[in-house]
This record gives structure tokens, C-alpha cells and sequence, in this order.
């Protein structure tokens, strides 16, 4: 593979003036990629909190059924379903695609390739402008008759094609094309992202010099630009089936909803992997960090990430296995599912022998990123049971794949963005954050999340099912050992929502009156370091850095110190 290096002179031609601006212009209308990223963001924080609320008011239907819950009252059967769809398809698209791959992506890439903005800073603004848009138009169907979309988030026809199917036909238009506007931000946010890394770097700096963690989001945005084609074609047809009559997925008139299944999957399973890789990537750098230990393996965690986004396109119809799918293909697609735990294992694994033997700091951020490894080494393993076509027969659609899914997309979304947000938060805001409010909120987050989600795989294994308003219409369901369980559940997620203040909180404190941050407060090796904090306009100034190494060379045997960045001469 050629090593491309680009010059210093490959930024002069963006067109680039860094001038002071107004507030509006500077905060609002900004092509700085620090300033958009700070607006992913925030608005991914903003719809996390809406999420949560889902999740909290459902919940508390499942505990004490019937009851009224506090700030929501009494959750009605179309409200329940609004609210579990709605919860999901918030927490997967508005908040672990645009905090860990727009929000990081925009805020790290330009500054750890040591340029000074985006390669089409325009193209980036209005790829945040159609996000909010989009985030504006899903709020928008709650709030139209019928109320929100309610036919889960995966959108399966008929419930989400025909107006006499579903309770809320223009929720559901809705939905979908908030849907469809998010996924053409993300479109433009990925070309400047593989642009950018691949074309503009700063001189010297190799392909194997780039930090891992933009490595992990360069191939993300690969994967979702390759993957979300065959879905939007499925949105378009979907919409035509719910706004001009067509049937595309109605069996009634010779349409077939398994098409919408594999349309989605096709995306939905690389979908997976487009949030885990710069989730892997965050968590790279901050166990090399604070571990003062050099990657183990650098080069087989890159040719493994690749080969995991490769081998994503052949597994989704494991999600159909009882869906009528051809028994020869089941196996196939059985050893698909089994064979990708592989390089993800291996991952895993090359992050533990980078852990061994390193002179360890439990600091907060280093807290996140074990807790992920952790916590995903559960979900990968409770994943095998769910790929093998016959024991799948029997979870599908329990609560087992629900803790399973939980234990894959919590570790990526919410502990890896966590992770990322304590180790960046000097960099992106010039303070430090408190340590002692940072462990709190950690363990009032951890401990909570496992004893949520530990007793839902019981649940789930004792044939539990999804999609129940009220399990006291299934007596079988209503077992008194089993709702103990779901208060259980429901009583640790309230716990784990209340601590989550705490984190606002250490936020709030931190930006008043934190320490002042030192230039680099962790002794990190990259080039975002090198960088003022918070970075100003341009980020490094008339003269851009020149990279001399990789950036995990930590205790070099030929250096006193236990850091050697990039950008200082050999």
C-alpha cells in the first residue's frame, strides 16, 4: 500500500480565511470543524436526554403497569409502541452517529492530521444543517395526529406501509424522512472525512502514522456510504407505499415485505459496525495513553478493522432466520455471523495485550475504555448464541436479544462516546474536568446499565417477548419472580438516568471554575496536543506541524522520557 503524504501546501487552495467573525456567523452559521462538531455534539447530548425519557416511560409502563408515571401519565398501548420506537431510533441514529462519528470525526480529524480545517469546510456546515432538520422533523411526528411512528425502529412493513395497518400513517411518513435526511448528512460528513484523512495530512505523517482512532472513522464512513445505498432505495419505495398507494412491500397486491427486511439488514448490520469502529478507535488511544504503552499490533487492528467492514455485508439475514429464509442459506449466513466475532475478538484482545505490562492510570477516561472492553466482551459473546440459526429460533424476539443488543450499542454509544468526551474534554474546552464527580458518575453509570440489562437475558431466556404493553395479559409472562425482575430493571435505569445529572453537573463546574488546562495534560504523542486548547480558527497557526513517527511511541527505549510526539524531531 503507498504511503501518500501530503504537503503543506495541499491546504492552501480551501479557501480558508481565518478572520474574526460575528457570534451568529461564528456559532450558528460556522464552517470552523471544531465549532460543528461542538453542535453534533450538543445536539446528540440534547437527544439522549429525549431518548432516555423514552426509555424511563416505557419502562415504568413494563414495571407497575397501568400505573401513571410521573412528567408522562398514563401510557397508552399506541404510546408504548411510539415510545420503544422512537427510543431506539434516537439513540441509534441521532445520538451514536452523530456524537462518535460526526462529532469526533469533525472535532479530531483535522486537528490529529495536523491541518487546519476540513478539505470542504462549506459541505460540512450543511451537513449539520440537514441533521438538525432532520432531528427537527422526527420531533415534529410526535406531535401530529396519531402521534410518533410506532411500528419499531426497523421500520418492518405492513405496519409502516399502509395507512389501514398502522395507528399513525403520518408519524410514519414522518419518521422516514427525518430518517432519510439524516442519512444525506451523514453522506456528505463521510466524504470530507475520508477526504480529509486521506488527502490532507500533514508532511510526513504516513498512512501508518494516523492515529488509530481516525483510521476507525475514515473506514466507518466507508462502510456507511458502501452500506446505505440499497436503504434509501427501500425509503423511497416505502414512502411511495405509504403516501402514493404503490405496493411494493404489500403481499396483497404482489408486493413482498421480506424485501423491506433485507433492504434494511443490508444496512443495519454494517450500520453496527460504522458506530463500534471509532468507538474501537477512542478507546485505542486512550488505553495507549494512560497505559503508556504502544499499540500492540498496530497494523493487524487496521487490517482487522477493514476485514470486519468487509465481512458486515455478509451477515444480515441472520436477523431473518425464522422469517422463511431457505434453510441452506440459514447455514450460510450462520457461519457469516459466527466467523465476523473473529476479527472483532482479535481487536479485543490486541487492546488487552496493549494493556500488559503498561504502567496503568485509573483516571476517568481510562475508567470508560476498560469498562468498554469490559462490557462489549459480553455482548459479542451472548451474540454467538444468536447467530446460530437454531438456537436463534428460540431467542428471536425475546428479551434476550434486546440485553444482547444493549450490551453491544450501550459499551459503543454511551461508554465510548464517555470515554472519548474526559479524555478531549481538556483539548475541546481548555479545563479539566472534576475527577472525583467523573468516577462518581462513572459507577452510578455502570453499575445501574448491568443491572438493567443482566436480568432482561433471564428474562428473555424464560421466553420473555418483546413488543408487550402489559405481560399481565400473558400469565404464563406474569410470573411474580419475573416482574421483580422488570422492577429490578426499571428501578436501575431510573438510578442510572438520575446519575447522568451528575455528569451534566461536572460539566457546568468544569467550564466555570475547572483547573486550567496544560498544553498537554495527558503527555499524548498526537498532534491535536500540539494545538492551543481550546484550538483557535485554523488550529495551529501560520505554521502547520511536520510528523516525524507514529503516534503511540511511548516508552522508547532510547528516550528518557515515556513520550515521544510526533512532531518532534528525532
Amino acid at each position: 500500500m503507498a504511503e501518500t503524504i501530503a504537503t503543506p501546501g495541499a491546504h492552501d487552495d480551501h479557501g480558508h480565511e481565518h478572520h474574526d467573525e460575528g457570534w451568529v456567523k461564528k456559532y450558528l452559521f460556522s464552517t470552523d470543524h471544531k465549532i460543528i462538531a461542538m453542535q453534533y455534539m450538543f445536539t446528540g447530548m440534547a437527544m439522549a436526554v429525549i431518548g432516555g425519557f423514552f426509555a424511563y416511560a416505557f419502562r415504568m409502563q413494563l414495571a407497575f403497569p397501568g400505573m401513571e408515571v410521573p412528567l408522562w401519565g398514563v401510557v397508552t398501548s399506541a404510546e408504548y409502541n411510539s415510545l420503544v420506537t422512537n427510543h431506539g431510533t434516537i439513540m441509534i441514529f441521532w445520538v451514536a452517529m452523530p456524537v462518535l462519528i460526526a462529532a469526533f470525526g469533525n472535532y479530531l480529524i483535522p486537528l490529529m492530521c495536523g491541518v487546519d480545517d476540513m478539505v470542504f469546510p462549506r459541505l460540512n456546515r450543511l451537513s449539520y444543517q440537514i441533521f438538525f432538520v432532520s432531528a427537527v422533523v422526527l420531533i415534529w411526528s410526535f406531535f401530529v395526529e396519531g402521534g410518533g411512528f410506532g411500528g419499531a425502529w426497523t421500520a418492518y412493513p405492513p405496519l409502516s406501509a399502509k395507512a389501514e395497518y398502522s395507528l399513525t400513517p403520518s408519524g410514519a411518513s414522518l419518521w422516514l424522512i427525518a430518517v432519510a435526511l439524516e442519512f444525506v448528512a451523514f453522506l456528505m460528513g463521510g466524504i470530507n472525512f475520508v477526504t480529509t484523512a486521506m488527502n490532507s495530512r500533514a508532511k510526513g505523517m504516513g498512512i501508518y502514522d494516523i492515529p488509530m482512532v481516525v483510521w476507525m472513522i475514515v473506514i466507518a464512513s466507508i462502510l456507511f456510504m458502501a452500506s446505505v445505498g440499497p436503504l434509501i432505495a427501500g425509503a423511497v419505495m416505502l414512502f411511495f407505499d405509504q403516501q402514493l398507494g404503490t405496493a411494493f412491500f404489500d403481499p396483497a397486491q404482489g408486493g413482498d415485505p421480506i424485501l423491506w427486511q433485507h433492504l434494511f439488514w443490508f444496512f443495519g448490520h454494517p450500520e453496527v459496525y460504522v458506530v463500534l469502529l471509532p468507538a474501537m478507535g477512542i478507546v485505542a488511544d486512550v488505553i495507549c495513553v494512560m497505559g503508556r504503552k504502544k499499540l500492540f499490533a498496530y497494523r493487524t487492528v487496521l487490517f482487522t478493522a477493514i476485514g470486519t467492514g468487509v465481512l458486515s455485508f455478509t451477515v444480515w439475514a441472520h436477523h431473518q432466520f425464522i422469517a422463511g429464509i431457505d434453510p441452506r442459506m440459514a447455514h450460510v449466513f450462520t457461519i457469516t455471523t459466527l466467523l465476523i466475532s473473529i476479527p472483532i475478538a482479535e481487536m479485543c484482545f490486541c487492546y488487552i495485550a496493549t494493556l500488559y505490562g503498561g504502567s496503568l492510570t485509573l483516571n476517568t477516561p481510562m475508567l470508560w475504555a476498560l469498562s468498554f472492553i469490559a462490557t462489549f466482551l459480553i455482548g459479542g459473546v451472548t451474540g454467538i448464541f444468536l447467530g446460530a440459526s437454531g438456537a436463534d429460533i428460540y431467542f428471536h424476539d425475546t428479551y434476550f436479544v434486546l440485553a444482547h443488543f444493549h450490551y453491544t450499542f450501550f459499551p459503543i454509544a454511551i461508554i465510548g462516546t464517555f470515554a472519548g468526551f474526559t479524555f478531549w474534554f481538556p483539548k475541546m474546552f481548555g479545563r479539566m474536568m472534576n475527577e472525583t464527580l467523573g468516577k462518581i458518575h462513572f459507577w452510578g453509570t455502570i453499575i445501574p446499565f448491568n443491572l438493567i440489562f443482566l436480568p432482561l437475558f433471564v428474562l428473555g431466556a424464560a421466553g420473555q417477548h418483546r413488543r408487550i404493553y402489559n405481560y399481565d395479559n400473558f400469565p404464563e409472562l406474569a410470573l411474580p419472580w419475573m416482574q421483580d425482575l422488570r422492577i429490578l430493571a426499571t428501578l436501575s435505569l431510573i438510578v442510572m438516568l438520575g446519575f447522568q445529572l451528575v455528569f451534566f453537573y461536572n460539566c457546568y463546574v468544569s467550564l466555570r471554575r475547572g483547573k486550567k488546562a496544560p498544553a498537554n495534560p495527558w503527555n499524548a504523542n498526537t498532534l491535536e496536543w500540539l494545538a492551543p486548547s481550546p484550538p483557535p480558527h485554523g488550529n495551529f497557526g501560520d505554521k502547520l506541524p511536520e510528523v516525524y513517527r507514529g503516534p503511540y511511541e511511548y516508552n522508547h527505549p532510547d528516550r528518557s522520557e515515556d513520550f515521544w510526539p510526533q512532531h518532534v524531531p528525532n
